[in-house]
């Protein structure tokens, strides 16, 4: 059975003043059969390839309707998603709501590779997140106890 390729590595690209942003090359087969872009956790934006997507959203659609925290968690994942597909010189469009969100602005936006999805960042958002992550990696160990890792 074939793996499906983790998304993985920090790439620094251009948006544009239409709102498109290149995928990096290496990204792009993983959705070339089309994604779906959304707002995520942490003020970014989240861009799920086809199946990964699927996946997440029949976990949303799992969560009991009688809890406050599922329907709203499942309202802000899917009032914000778009589907998205590549044009063919690899790159998408980020809708003006998108941008807004993430505080993308045209120039250059952060894309991390987070294994089941893209992350698009604003640099002014993610360059402290990356610091605090990296200047205290024993602490961020400590967390992942609680985790199972």
């Amino acid at each position: 059975m074939e793996r499906t390729p983790f998304l993985t590595g920090e790439y620094r690209h251009a948006l544009d003043d239409r709102g498109r942003i290149a995928v990096p090359v290496r990204f792009r087969a993983r959705l070339s059969e089309g994604a779906t872009l959304t707002r995520w956790l942490d003020a970014c934006l989240a861009v799920f390839p086809r199946d990964a997507w699927a996946e997440l959203a029949e976990k949303l659609r799992g969560l009991p309707l009688t809890s406050t925290k599922a329907r709203e968690f499942g309202r802000f994942m899917s009032s914000g998603a778009v589907d998205v597909e590549l044009d063919r010189q690899g790159r998408l469009l980020v809708p003006g709501y998108l941008r807004t969100y993430a505080s993308l602005q045209p120039g250059e936006v952060i894309v991390v590779g987070a294994l089941n999805r893209l992350e698009i960042w604003a640099p002014a958002a993610w360059e402290p997140y990356r610091a605090r992550i990296e200047d205290a990696p024993e602490a961020l160990a400590e967390q992942l106890q609680d985790l199972g890792i």
